[in-house]
């Protein structure tokens, strides 16, 4: 059971979130980006957690990684293939209270046509009454995922025998969002 102070629906407010991955480049850094949000909301019940859902779609041709010739290229074929699949899609399927301000999202995320089953943690991060008047919650966390278990295979081999792109992905999520109702 978790706080029922979080009942409601929500709308996410993409201007205040980031639905962000991190990827290993040459195996020696970390190339950091984001994708941004078309869609997104979310119902939590906290006397029926299981009723609770969220539903997130991505905007593929939005991406950005601060580089815009690697921006480019993650939307072709060779990566997310923006001009097939546009969105990015995310619908959990069970919400589950781990502890205190834990929780655990699981649901079928959707990347260039493939849907794999996935968890995220998300940690509630607080509730608050903006300038607006409108409630305000936070949550924070992540996974990390395998590219090529979503059909992502482009890579390069470098001379010292890695690889230029590292197979793990992790996603990381900063979400504030919009009390509706």
């Amino acid at each position: 059971m978790y706080p029922s102070e979080l009942d409601g629906a929500y709308t996410i407010d993409p201007a205040h979130s980031r639905f962000g991955f991190v990827a290993r480049h040459a195996m020696v850094t970390k190339v950091r980006g984001s994708i941004p949000v078309r869609e997104a909301t979310a119902h939590l019940d906290a006397a029926d957690p299981a009723a609770s859902t969220v539903h997130v779609v991505l905007d593929v041709a939005g991406i950005q990684t601060g580089n815009q010739l690697r921006d480019d290229h993650l939307r072709t074929g060779d990566f997310l293939d923006a001009a097939t699949h546009p969105t990015i899609t995310f619908t959990s399927t069970e919400i589950k209270h781990r502890d205190g301000d834990s929780f655990d999202v699981t649901g079928q995320l959707t990347i260039r046509g493939v849907t794999r089953r996935i968890t995220v943690p998300l940690d509630y991060t607080g509730t608050a009454v903006d300038a607006q008047g409108l409630t305000r919650v936070g949550f924070e966390g992540g996974t990390a995922i395998n590219r090529k278990d979503f059909g992502i295979t482009y890579n390069a081999v470098l001379e010292t025998g890695g690889v230029m792109i590292s197979e793990k992905i992790t996603l990381e999520f900063d979400l504030s969002a919009v009390k509706t109702t």
